[in-house]
């Protein structure tokens, strides 16, 4: 049971610095997703399974208190969950370059993801300038948070599987 409460507290600690911290590193309102590389680590370590649930709290914990469209980060990170913990069978699971690379493409499909349901709702987006001036600058942004954050959730499952 101490193990599930410390997963939660690392959950809501990473979604404290990225609504609090992070908030001051943006671009036109984007700014790095924490919670993002936290579902992208934890299905690399642990699967699709737990990639899915972690994505599901995650986004649920994001849809709940960002005041937006209810149910897209939610349905975002668990897609991204089940997508990389599928992969992670194949692969090395302790590899910690695989989870700083993923970043991009996770959140290239957190952001297409996003901008298909935008698009279905009828709102105009600008994708080209969305590509040329944004995203770029938050891959980056990910990347260098994505090491960290790996290595926390790299250490508290070694942590996880010694408690069992």
């Amino acid at each position: 049971m101490k193990i599930i409460g410390l997963w939660a507290m690392i959950l809501i600690l990473l979604y404290a610095l990225q609504t609090s911290l992070l908030t001051f590193l943006n671009f036109d309102g984007f700014s790095a997703n924490l919670m993002l590389l936290m579902t992208v680590s934890i299905a690399f370590l642990r699967g699709h399974e737990k990639g899915a649930f972690f994505g599901f709290m995650a986004g649920l914990l994001q849809d709940a208190t960002s005041g937006g469209y209810f149910g897209l980060a939610t349905f975002s990170y668990m897609t991204i969950g089940i997508i990389f913990g599928k992969f992670s069978v194949n692969l090395f699971r302790d590899q910690s370059l695989l989870p700083v690379i993923s970043s991009i493409p996770a959140l290239a499909i957190h952001f297409a993801i996003t901008i298909a349901f935008l698009f279905l709702l009828g709102r105009q987006i600008d994708l080209v300038k969305f590509l040329r001036e944004d995203f770029w600058l938050i891959a980056i942004m990910q990347i260098v948070l994505a090491y960290p954050v790996h290595r926390l959730i790299l250490a508290l499952n070694e942590f996880s599987k010694q408690r069992r």
